[in-house]
């Protein structure tokens, strides 16, 4: 009797502690949810250090809960981080050695861009590249090499016809010097795979062909790392 009185209290005191794990999973599920709007608050601040503490975030939330941890984000963060640094190092390259005058660079979140224009790269009307301009690709190589991303070359010239020489058009000349950087690119040990170009000729002028200084500003060639997608 007093051993059936025992085993009836201790299944009403089972019975009564049902809601403190029913408490316990909300209490995790609340947990969750408040870190995962969190990391995402990290997400839309759209900055590298935070993004990669999102994801850091995020794999960690994973592991904790028994998940498997993805590390496929965070792995992205880190390569835009390689990017951002490859940027800025050939930022502090071409002003330490005075090229801002031939050579511009413009990040965004698709790729880092560098602009580099005809003066240092080929002499009027040529394809072949001038002495001066293999220091400059040396140093834009040698950054780029140890990434993964996708490089494209583009030439561009200005709306003065071609009378005479090796090329009929303005835009077999600007495919022409495309290809001059990307055989450079190659021959420097950059994979073929990662490597494309175009040429445009006188379209897509970012300057005016009337003027001299508007010409001049056409006449260029654009170097493209695609950047790891956000």
């Amino acid at each position: 009797m007093r051993r059936q009185r025992r085993d009836d209290l201790e299944n009403q005191l089972n019975r009564g502690a049902l809601w403190a794990v029913t408490y316990g999973d909300l209490m995790s599920y609340l947990m969750i949810f408040f870190l995962v709007l969190f990391s995402l608050s990290l997400n839309k601040e759209n900055k590298a250090g935070r993004r990669q503490k999102y994801q850091e975030s995020l794999a960690n939330i994973q592991k904790v809960f028994g998940g498997p941890a993805s590390t496929a984000g965070l792995e992205q963060e880190l390569r835009r981080k390689r990017e951002e640094n490859v940027a800025q190092a050939l930022s502090d390259t071409i002003e330490s050695k005075e090229l801002s005058k031939y050579v511009e660079i413009n990040t965004t979140e698709a790729r880092v861009r560098l602009i580099l224009k005809e003066p240092i790269l080929f002499d009027s009307g040529k394809a072949e590249l001038k002495s001066a301009a293999v220091p400059v690709l040396k140093e834009i190589a040698e950054q780029i090499k140890g990434l993964p991303n996708e490089i494209v070359i583009a030439g561009f010239t200005d709306n003065v016809p071609i009378r005479a020489g090796r090329f009929t058009s303005n835009w077999e000349l600007s495919m022409a010097r495309a290809y001059a950087v990307i055989k450079y690119f190659q021959g420097f040990g950059i994979s073929a795979a990662r490597l494309s170009g175009s040429g445009y000729g006188e379209n897509k002028a970012v300057g005016d062909n009337s003027t001299a200084e508007g010409r001049a500003k056409n006449r260029r060639i654009t170097i493209d790392l695609i950047r790891a997608s956000s």
